[in-house]
């Protein structure tokens, strides 16, 4: 009892973030693990399937995390040894590992005021060796991704977004999906929909649906068409490349698929809740500044809502300590990722992207999730306004 209580201390009676599972989810997994099939089943390309009709995207191939999707989408876009790819330092860690391990240099850009990458700071750091952009929609809300659309192309670069905080967003009227010549999500528990853990690469190019397919699996293909040797059977598979096991499961599928049935609803949820806060911290904008839920033809899914504080670093941490000591999950989202000690390693330097720098001494996040009641969301209004 006592180790219970210390976890359930440790993590905050109110978590900032949380899955929600009712009795259609459990059913789709009941019965998959009834089924004849637990992974390399129908459930999968079902699952794929309508994900790429919600992303309107040509192809969908799901993952066993978000980082092997993230891993995944890197390979197919060629990065290699020798090679640079730009990206945010504020995001989780996976957005910059996944490039290294290919080999690939990653390139830190600054931010803008919503935590995005600043196009104009994308510019200043693309290179002969720059191979891809990789936009992050911190916290749900889409980046500037016409303007890193259009950086790309001037440098002739493949972009692809980290979309793993934004399943759900929209873009220039569109679900997040297609803006992109590929897109990451992730189905982390926290996140708009859940697997448990998953991930998934949504894109239009058939060349990169296909080399991101054998590298999930091995780098086999049983597809006869694309045979190199002539097959000595039905049973002949040829393996082309290096590749991994990065499969998901019918199991996992099963619960994304009846998950996405409800992703509208969940949406709708946060930001009913964001409203919320909006409403309640209204008196208090010399104070803190709240995440933009809508701007012009983009909406956040609102993974997660950062707010942050004017008094900087100092204020952050009395408020961080003061809600968790009322037992309310905040967190911190993120430190920039070169300033980790493995990235420090490698030679990067504090000050390399001031903004981003700021952004981390002055945010915290606050619990958001579709299932937040009412009464533990006042609980941590109250908590936020009596320690301003």
């Amino acid at each position: 009892m006592k180790r219970f209580n210390k976890l359930k201390f440790h993590y905050g009676v109110i978590p900032y973030g949380r899955q929600s599972i009712n009795a259609s989810d459990i059913k789709a997994v009941v019965d998959v693990l009834k089924s004849d099939f637990l992974t390399q089943g129908p459930q999968v390309e079902a699952f794929e399937h309508a994900l790429a009709k919600e992303g309107g995207a040509n192809y969908a191939l799901v993952f066993s995390s978000g980082t092997a999707a993230l891993h995944a989408s890197y390979f197919s876009a060629g990065l290699t040894k020798g090679d640079e790819f730009i990206t945010s330092p504020l995001t989780f860690a996976a957005t910059a590992n996944a490039g290294l391990y290919l080999g690939a240099t990653p390139v830190f850009a600054d931010v803008d005021e919503h935590g995005n990458l600043d196009p104009k700071e994308v510019q200043k750091k693309v290179t002969s060796k720059t191979k891809a952009m990789v936009a992050v929609d911190y916290g749900g809300f889409p980046a500037k991704l016409s303007e890193l659309r259009a950086v790309a192309k001037e440098a002739g670069v493949v972009l692809i977004e980290d979309a793993c905080h934004a399943l759900g967003a929209t873009f220039d009227g569109k679900p997040i999906g297609t803006a992109s010549d590929l897109t990451v999500f992730s189905f982390h528990p926290v996140k708009s929909i859940t697997t448990g853990e998953g991930g998934a690469v949504l894109t239009d190019s058939k060349v990169y649906y296909e080399k991101m397919k054998m590298f999930r699996s091995h780098g086999i293909t049983k597809d006869t068409t694309r045979f190199k040797h002539p097959a000595d059977g039905d049973w002949y598979s040829e393996m082309q490349l290096l590749g991994f096991n990065y499969r998901m499961t019918d199991i996992q599928a099963s619960l994304g698929l009846s998950q996405l049935k409800r992703l509208r609803t969940f949406i709708a949820k946060r930001h009913e809740k964001a409203l919320r806060y909006e409403q309640a911290f209204a008196p208090y904008a010399s104070k803190m500044t709240l995440p933009i839920r809508k701007e012009g033809t983009s909406v956040s899914a609102l993974h997660l809502y950062p707010v942050r504080f004017c008094g900087g670093r100092v204020a952050r941490k009395k408020m961080f300590t003061a809600l968790r000591e009322a037992g309310i999950g905040a967190q911190v989202h993120y430190l920039p990722v070169y300033l980790h000690p493995y990235y420090k390693g490698l030679g990067y330097q504090k000050g390399l992207c001031p903004r981003a720098e700021a952004f981390y001494e002055s945010v915290l996040s606050l619990p958001l999730f579709p299932d937040l009641r009412l009464r533990d969301q006042r609980q941590v209004i109250q908590a936020v306004i009596e320690n301003l």
